[in-house]
């Protein structure tokens, strides 16, 4: 806030404001779309499978990033009436817990989606050995994996977020996460290119083919949303912190809350697609919502 103050100062753009009600309301429908993906899965036991664990991963991460943005905004209203100061020792305990949460949440998004990206090249490409390299445990050991390494870095990163050694690393972390999905994407799509082409005689490969690749194509989605909506702010916190006094990086900077509006919608979207791409989860949905068994 102080560098949007400061931004104001030096640069024409006025500086867009979402309305409080907007945030609370966009972030309370996440958190609830998320929680019911959640639910959803741990009711069913179909639901039971490495994929839908990587989801649920992804779906937690949505949540931390609605409730970062809550609670953020819940902060700032309490410093405006005056119940909190900015630079009080709680407050600056209160803000590091935050930056950790956002960051935890943005970690676990990324991972969650290379893990959801692995799941579905061993799902292509290696269908007959899948349930022997993928098998339910081995998910949940890596989730552990991933999720101790979010927690332990978001936390170290908290505390030293002033540093440069801290800061590049993690924003080189973002784009290098990005990069490498992308080529595993292009790989994957390629060879799936080629092997359609030699099982098209094959009825029952290609309908499999298919619904593994309407998975790949669910990803292909979720990985672009996730740019779509967490790529402005990363943007915003590489240009707080290596341009501030940039007219031009300030007049983006003048964008804030939109771009922290865009983190929450990331959590509304991406329960969307999966009721949508997934028959299963549908079917669960509406299971819940009418009572039936």
């Amino acid at each position: 806030e102080n560098i949007s103050d400061f931004s104001l100062n030096i640069t024409d753009c006025t500086q867009v404001v979402v309305p409080e009600e907007v945030f609370f309301t966009v972030a309370v429908v996440g958190i609830l779309e998320n929680l019911l993906v959640l639910i959803a899965v741990i009711r069913n036991k179909n639901l039971h499978l490495p994929m839908y664990f990587f989801i649920c991963s992804l779906a937690i991460s949505d949540m931390l990033g609605s409730l970062y943005k809550t609670l953020e905004n819940i902060f700032i209203i309490l410093c405006k009436m005056g119940y909190l100061t900015r630079r009080g020792d709680f407050e600056k305990k209160l803000d590091d817990a935050m930056d950790s949460m956002f960051i935890l949440s943005l970690l676990g998004s990324i991972f969650s989606l290379l893990a959801i990206a692995a799941d579905r090249y061993i799902t292509i490409f290696y269908a007959l050995r899948y349930h022997n390299i993928m098998t339910l445990r081995r998910a949940l050991v890596i989730l552990a994996v991933i999720w101790t390494f979010c927690a332990g870095s978001s936390i170290a990163i908290a505390l030293f977020s002033y540093e440069v050694a801290t800061v590049i690393p993690f924003t080189i972390l973002f784009p290098l996460m990005m990069f490498f999905i992308l080529c595993l994407y292009v790989h994957m799509f390629l060879l799936a290119r080629s092997h359609a082409k030699k099982i098209a005689t094959l009825p029952t490969s290609a309908v499999h083919q298919r619904t593994n690749m309407k998975g790949a194509i669910t990803l292909t989605i979720f990985l672009g949303v996730f740019l779509c909506c967490w790529a402005p702010f990363v943007l915003h916190i590489l240009l707080a912190r290596f341009c501030p006094h940039n007219p031009y990086c300030a007049c983006y900077m003048s964008i804030f809350h939109v771009n922290g509006t865009l983190i929450m919608c990331n959590a509304i979207i991406d329960p969307m697609i999966y009721a949508f791409r997934s028959p299963e989860l549908r079917s669960t949905f509406k299971k819940m919502f009418c009572c039936t068994r």
